[in-house]
């Protein structure tokens, strides 16, 4: 038995209303400060997914890699905070959509938490976005890997790696 485009357009329909009133209710509930960025308990949680995703074999292993991670998360909140007012709301809107389970699951594939989320299923998810025919979602892909790469490389700990010795010391 086939779906009918009737049927389809109004599965689709519905579908965008129950979105956008899941996109309503999250701003409504999670009234942050209209100027400054807010890396909350999802939006972290995300990062936590993602970066490993994004820096692949990069993050070290053993009990060091919690902290890498850590001091990476952080570096990409000082980044944010370090945009215009207008793309710390974008950013804030992508990572909304991350944080909404209904978004999350149609835009990711990640049906449960971020906390449960597999690496596969992350790096499947970055790789659709990354090459994906909608703009909106390749831009979101590009944020998101600027933002991990830029804080990860920042760190002094991951310099050696590229073989770059810091910074020029000034000769007295």
């Amino acid at each position: 038995m086939g779906t009918s485009r009737r049927t389809f357009l109004k599965a689709g329909g519905l579908a965008a209303l129950a979105l956008g009133a899941a996109g309503a209710l999250y701003r409504a509930t999670h009234g942050s400060a209209p100027h400054r960025f807010a890396l909350d308990g999802e939006a972290r949680a995300a990062l936590h997914a993602i970066a490993p995703a994004i820096l692949a074999g990069a993050l070290p292993q053993g009990p060091e890699r919690a902290a890498a991670l850590a001091t990476t998360i952080e570096g990409v909140h000082q980044a944010i905070l370090g945009l215009p007012p207008a793309t710390q709301k974008e950013v804030q809107d992508l990572f909304g959509l991350l944080a909404l389970a209904p978004a999350r699951r149609l835009l990711t594939g990640v049906s449960g938490g971020w906390e449960g989320a597999r690496s596969e299923q992350v790096s499947a998810f970055l790789q659709d976005w990354r090459l994906h025919r909608v703009g909106l979602l390749r831009s979101a892909y590009h944020a998101l890997h600027d933002l991990v790469l830029g804080a990860w490389y920042a760190q002094p700990a991951s310099w050696a790696a590229t073989g770059y010795p810091g910074p020029l010391k000034e000769l007295a």
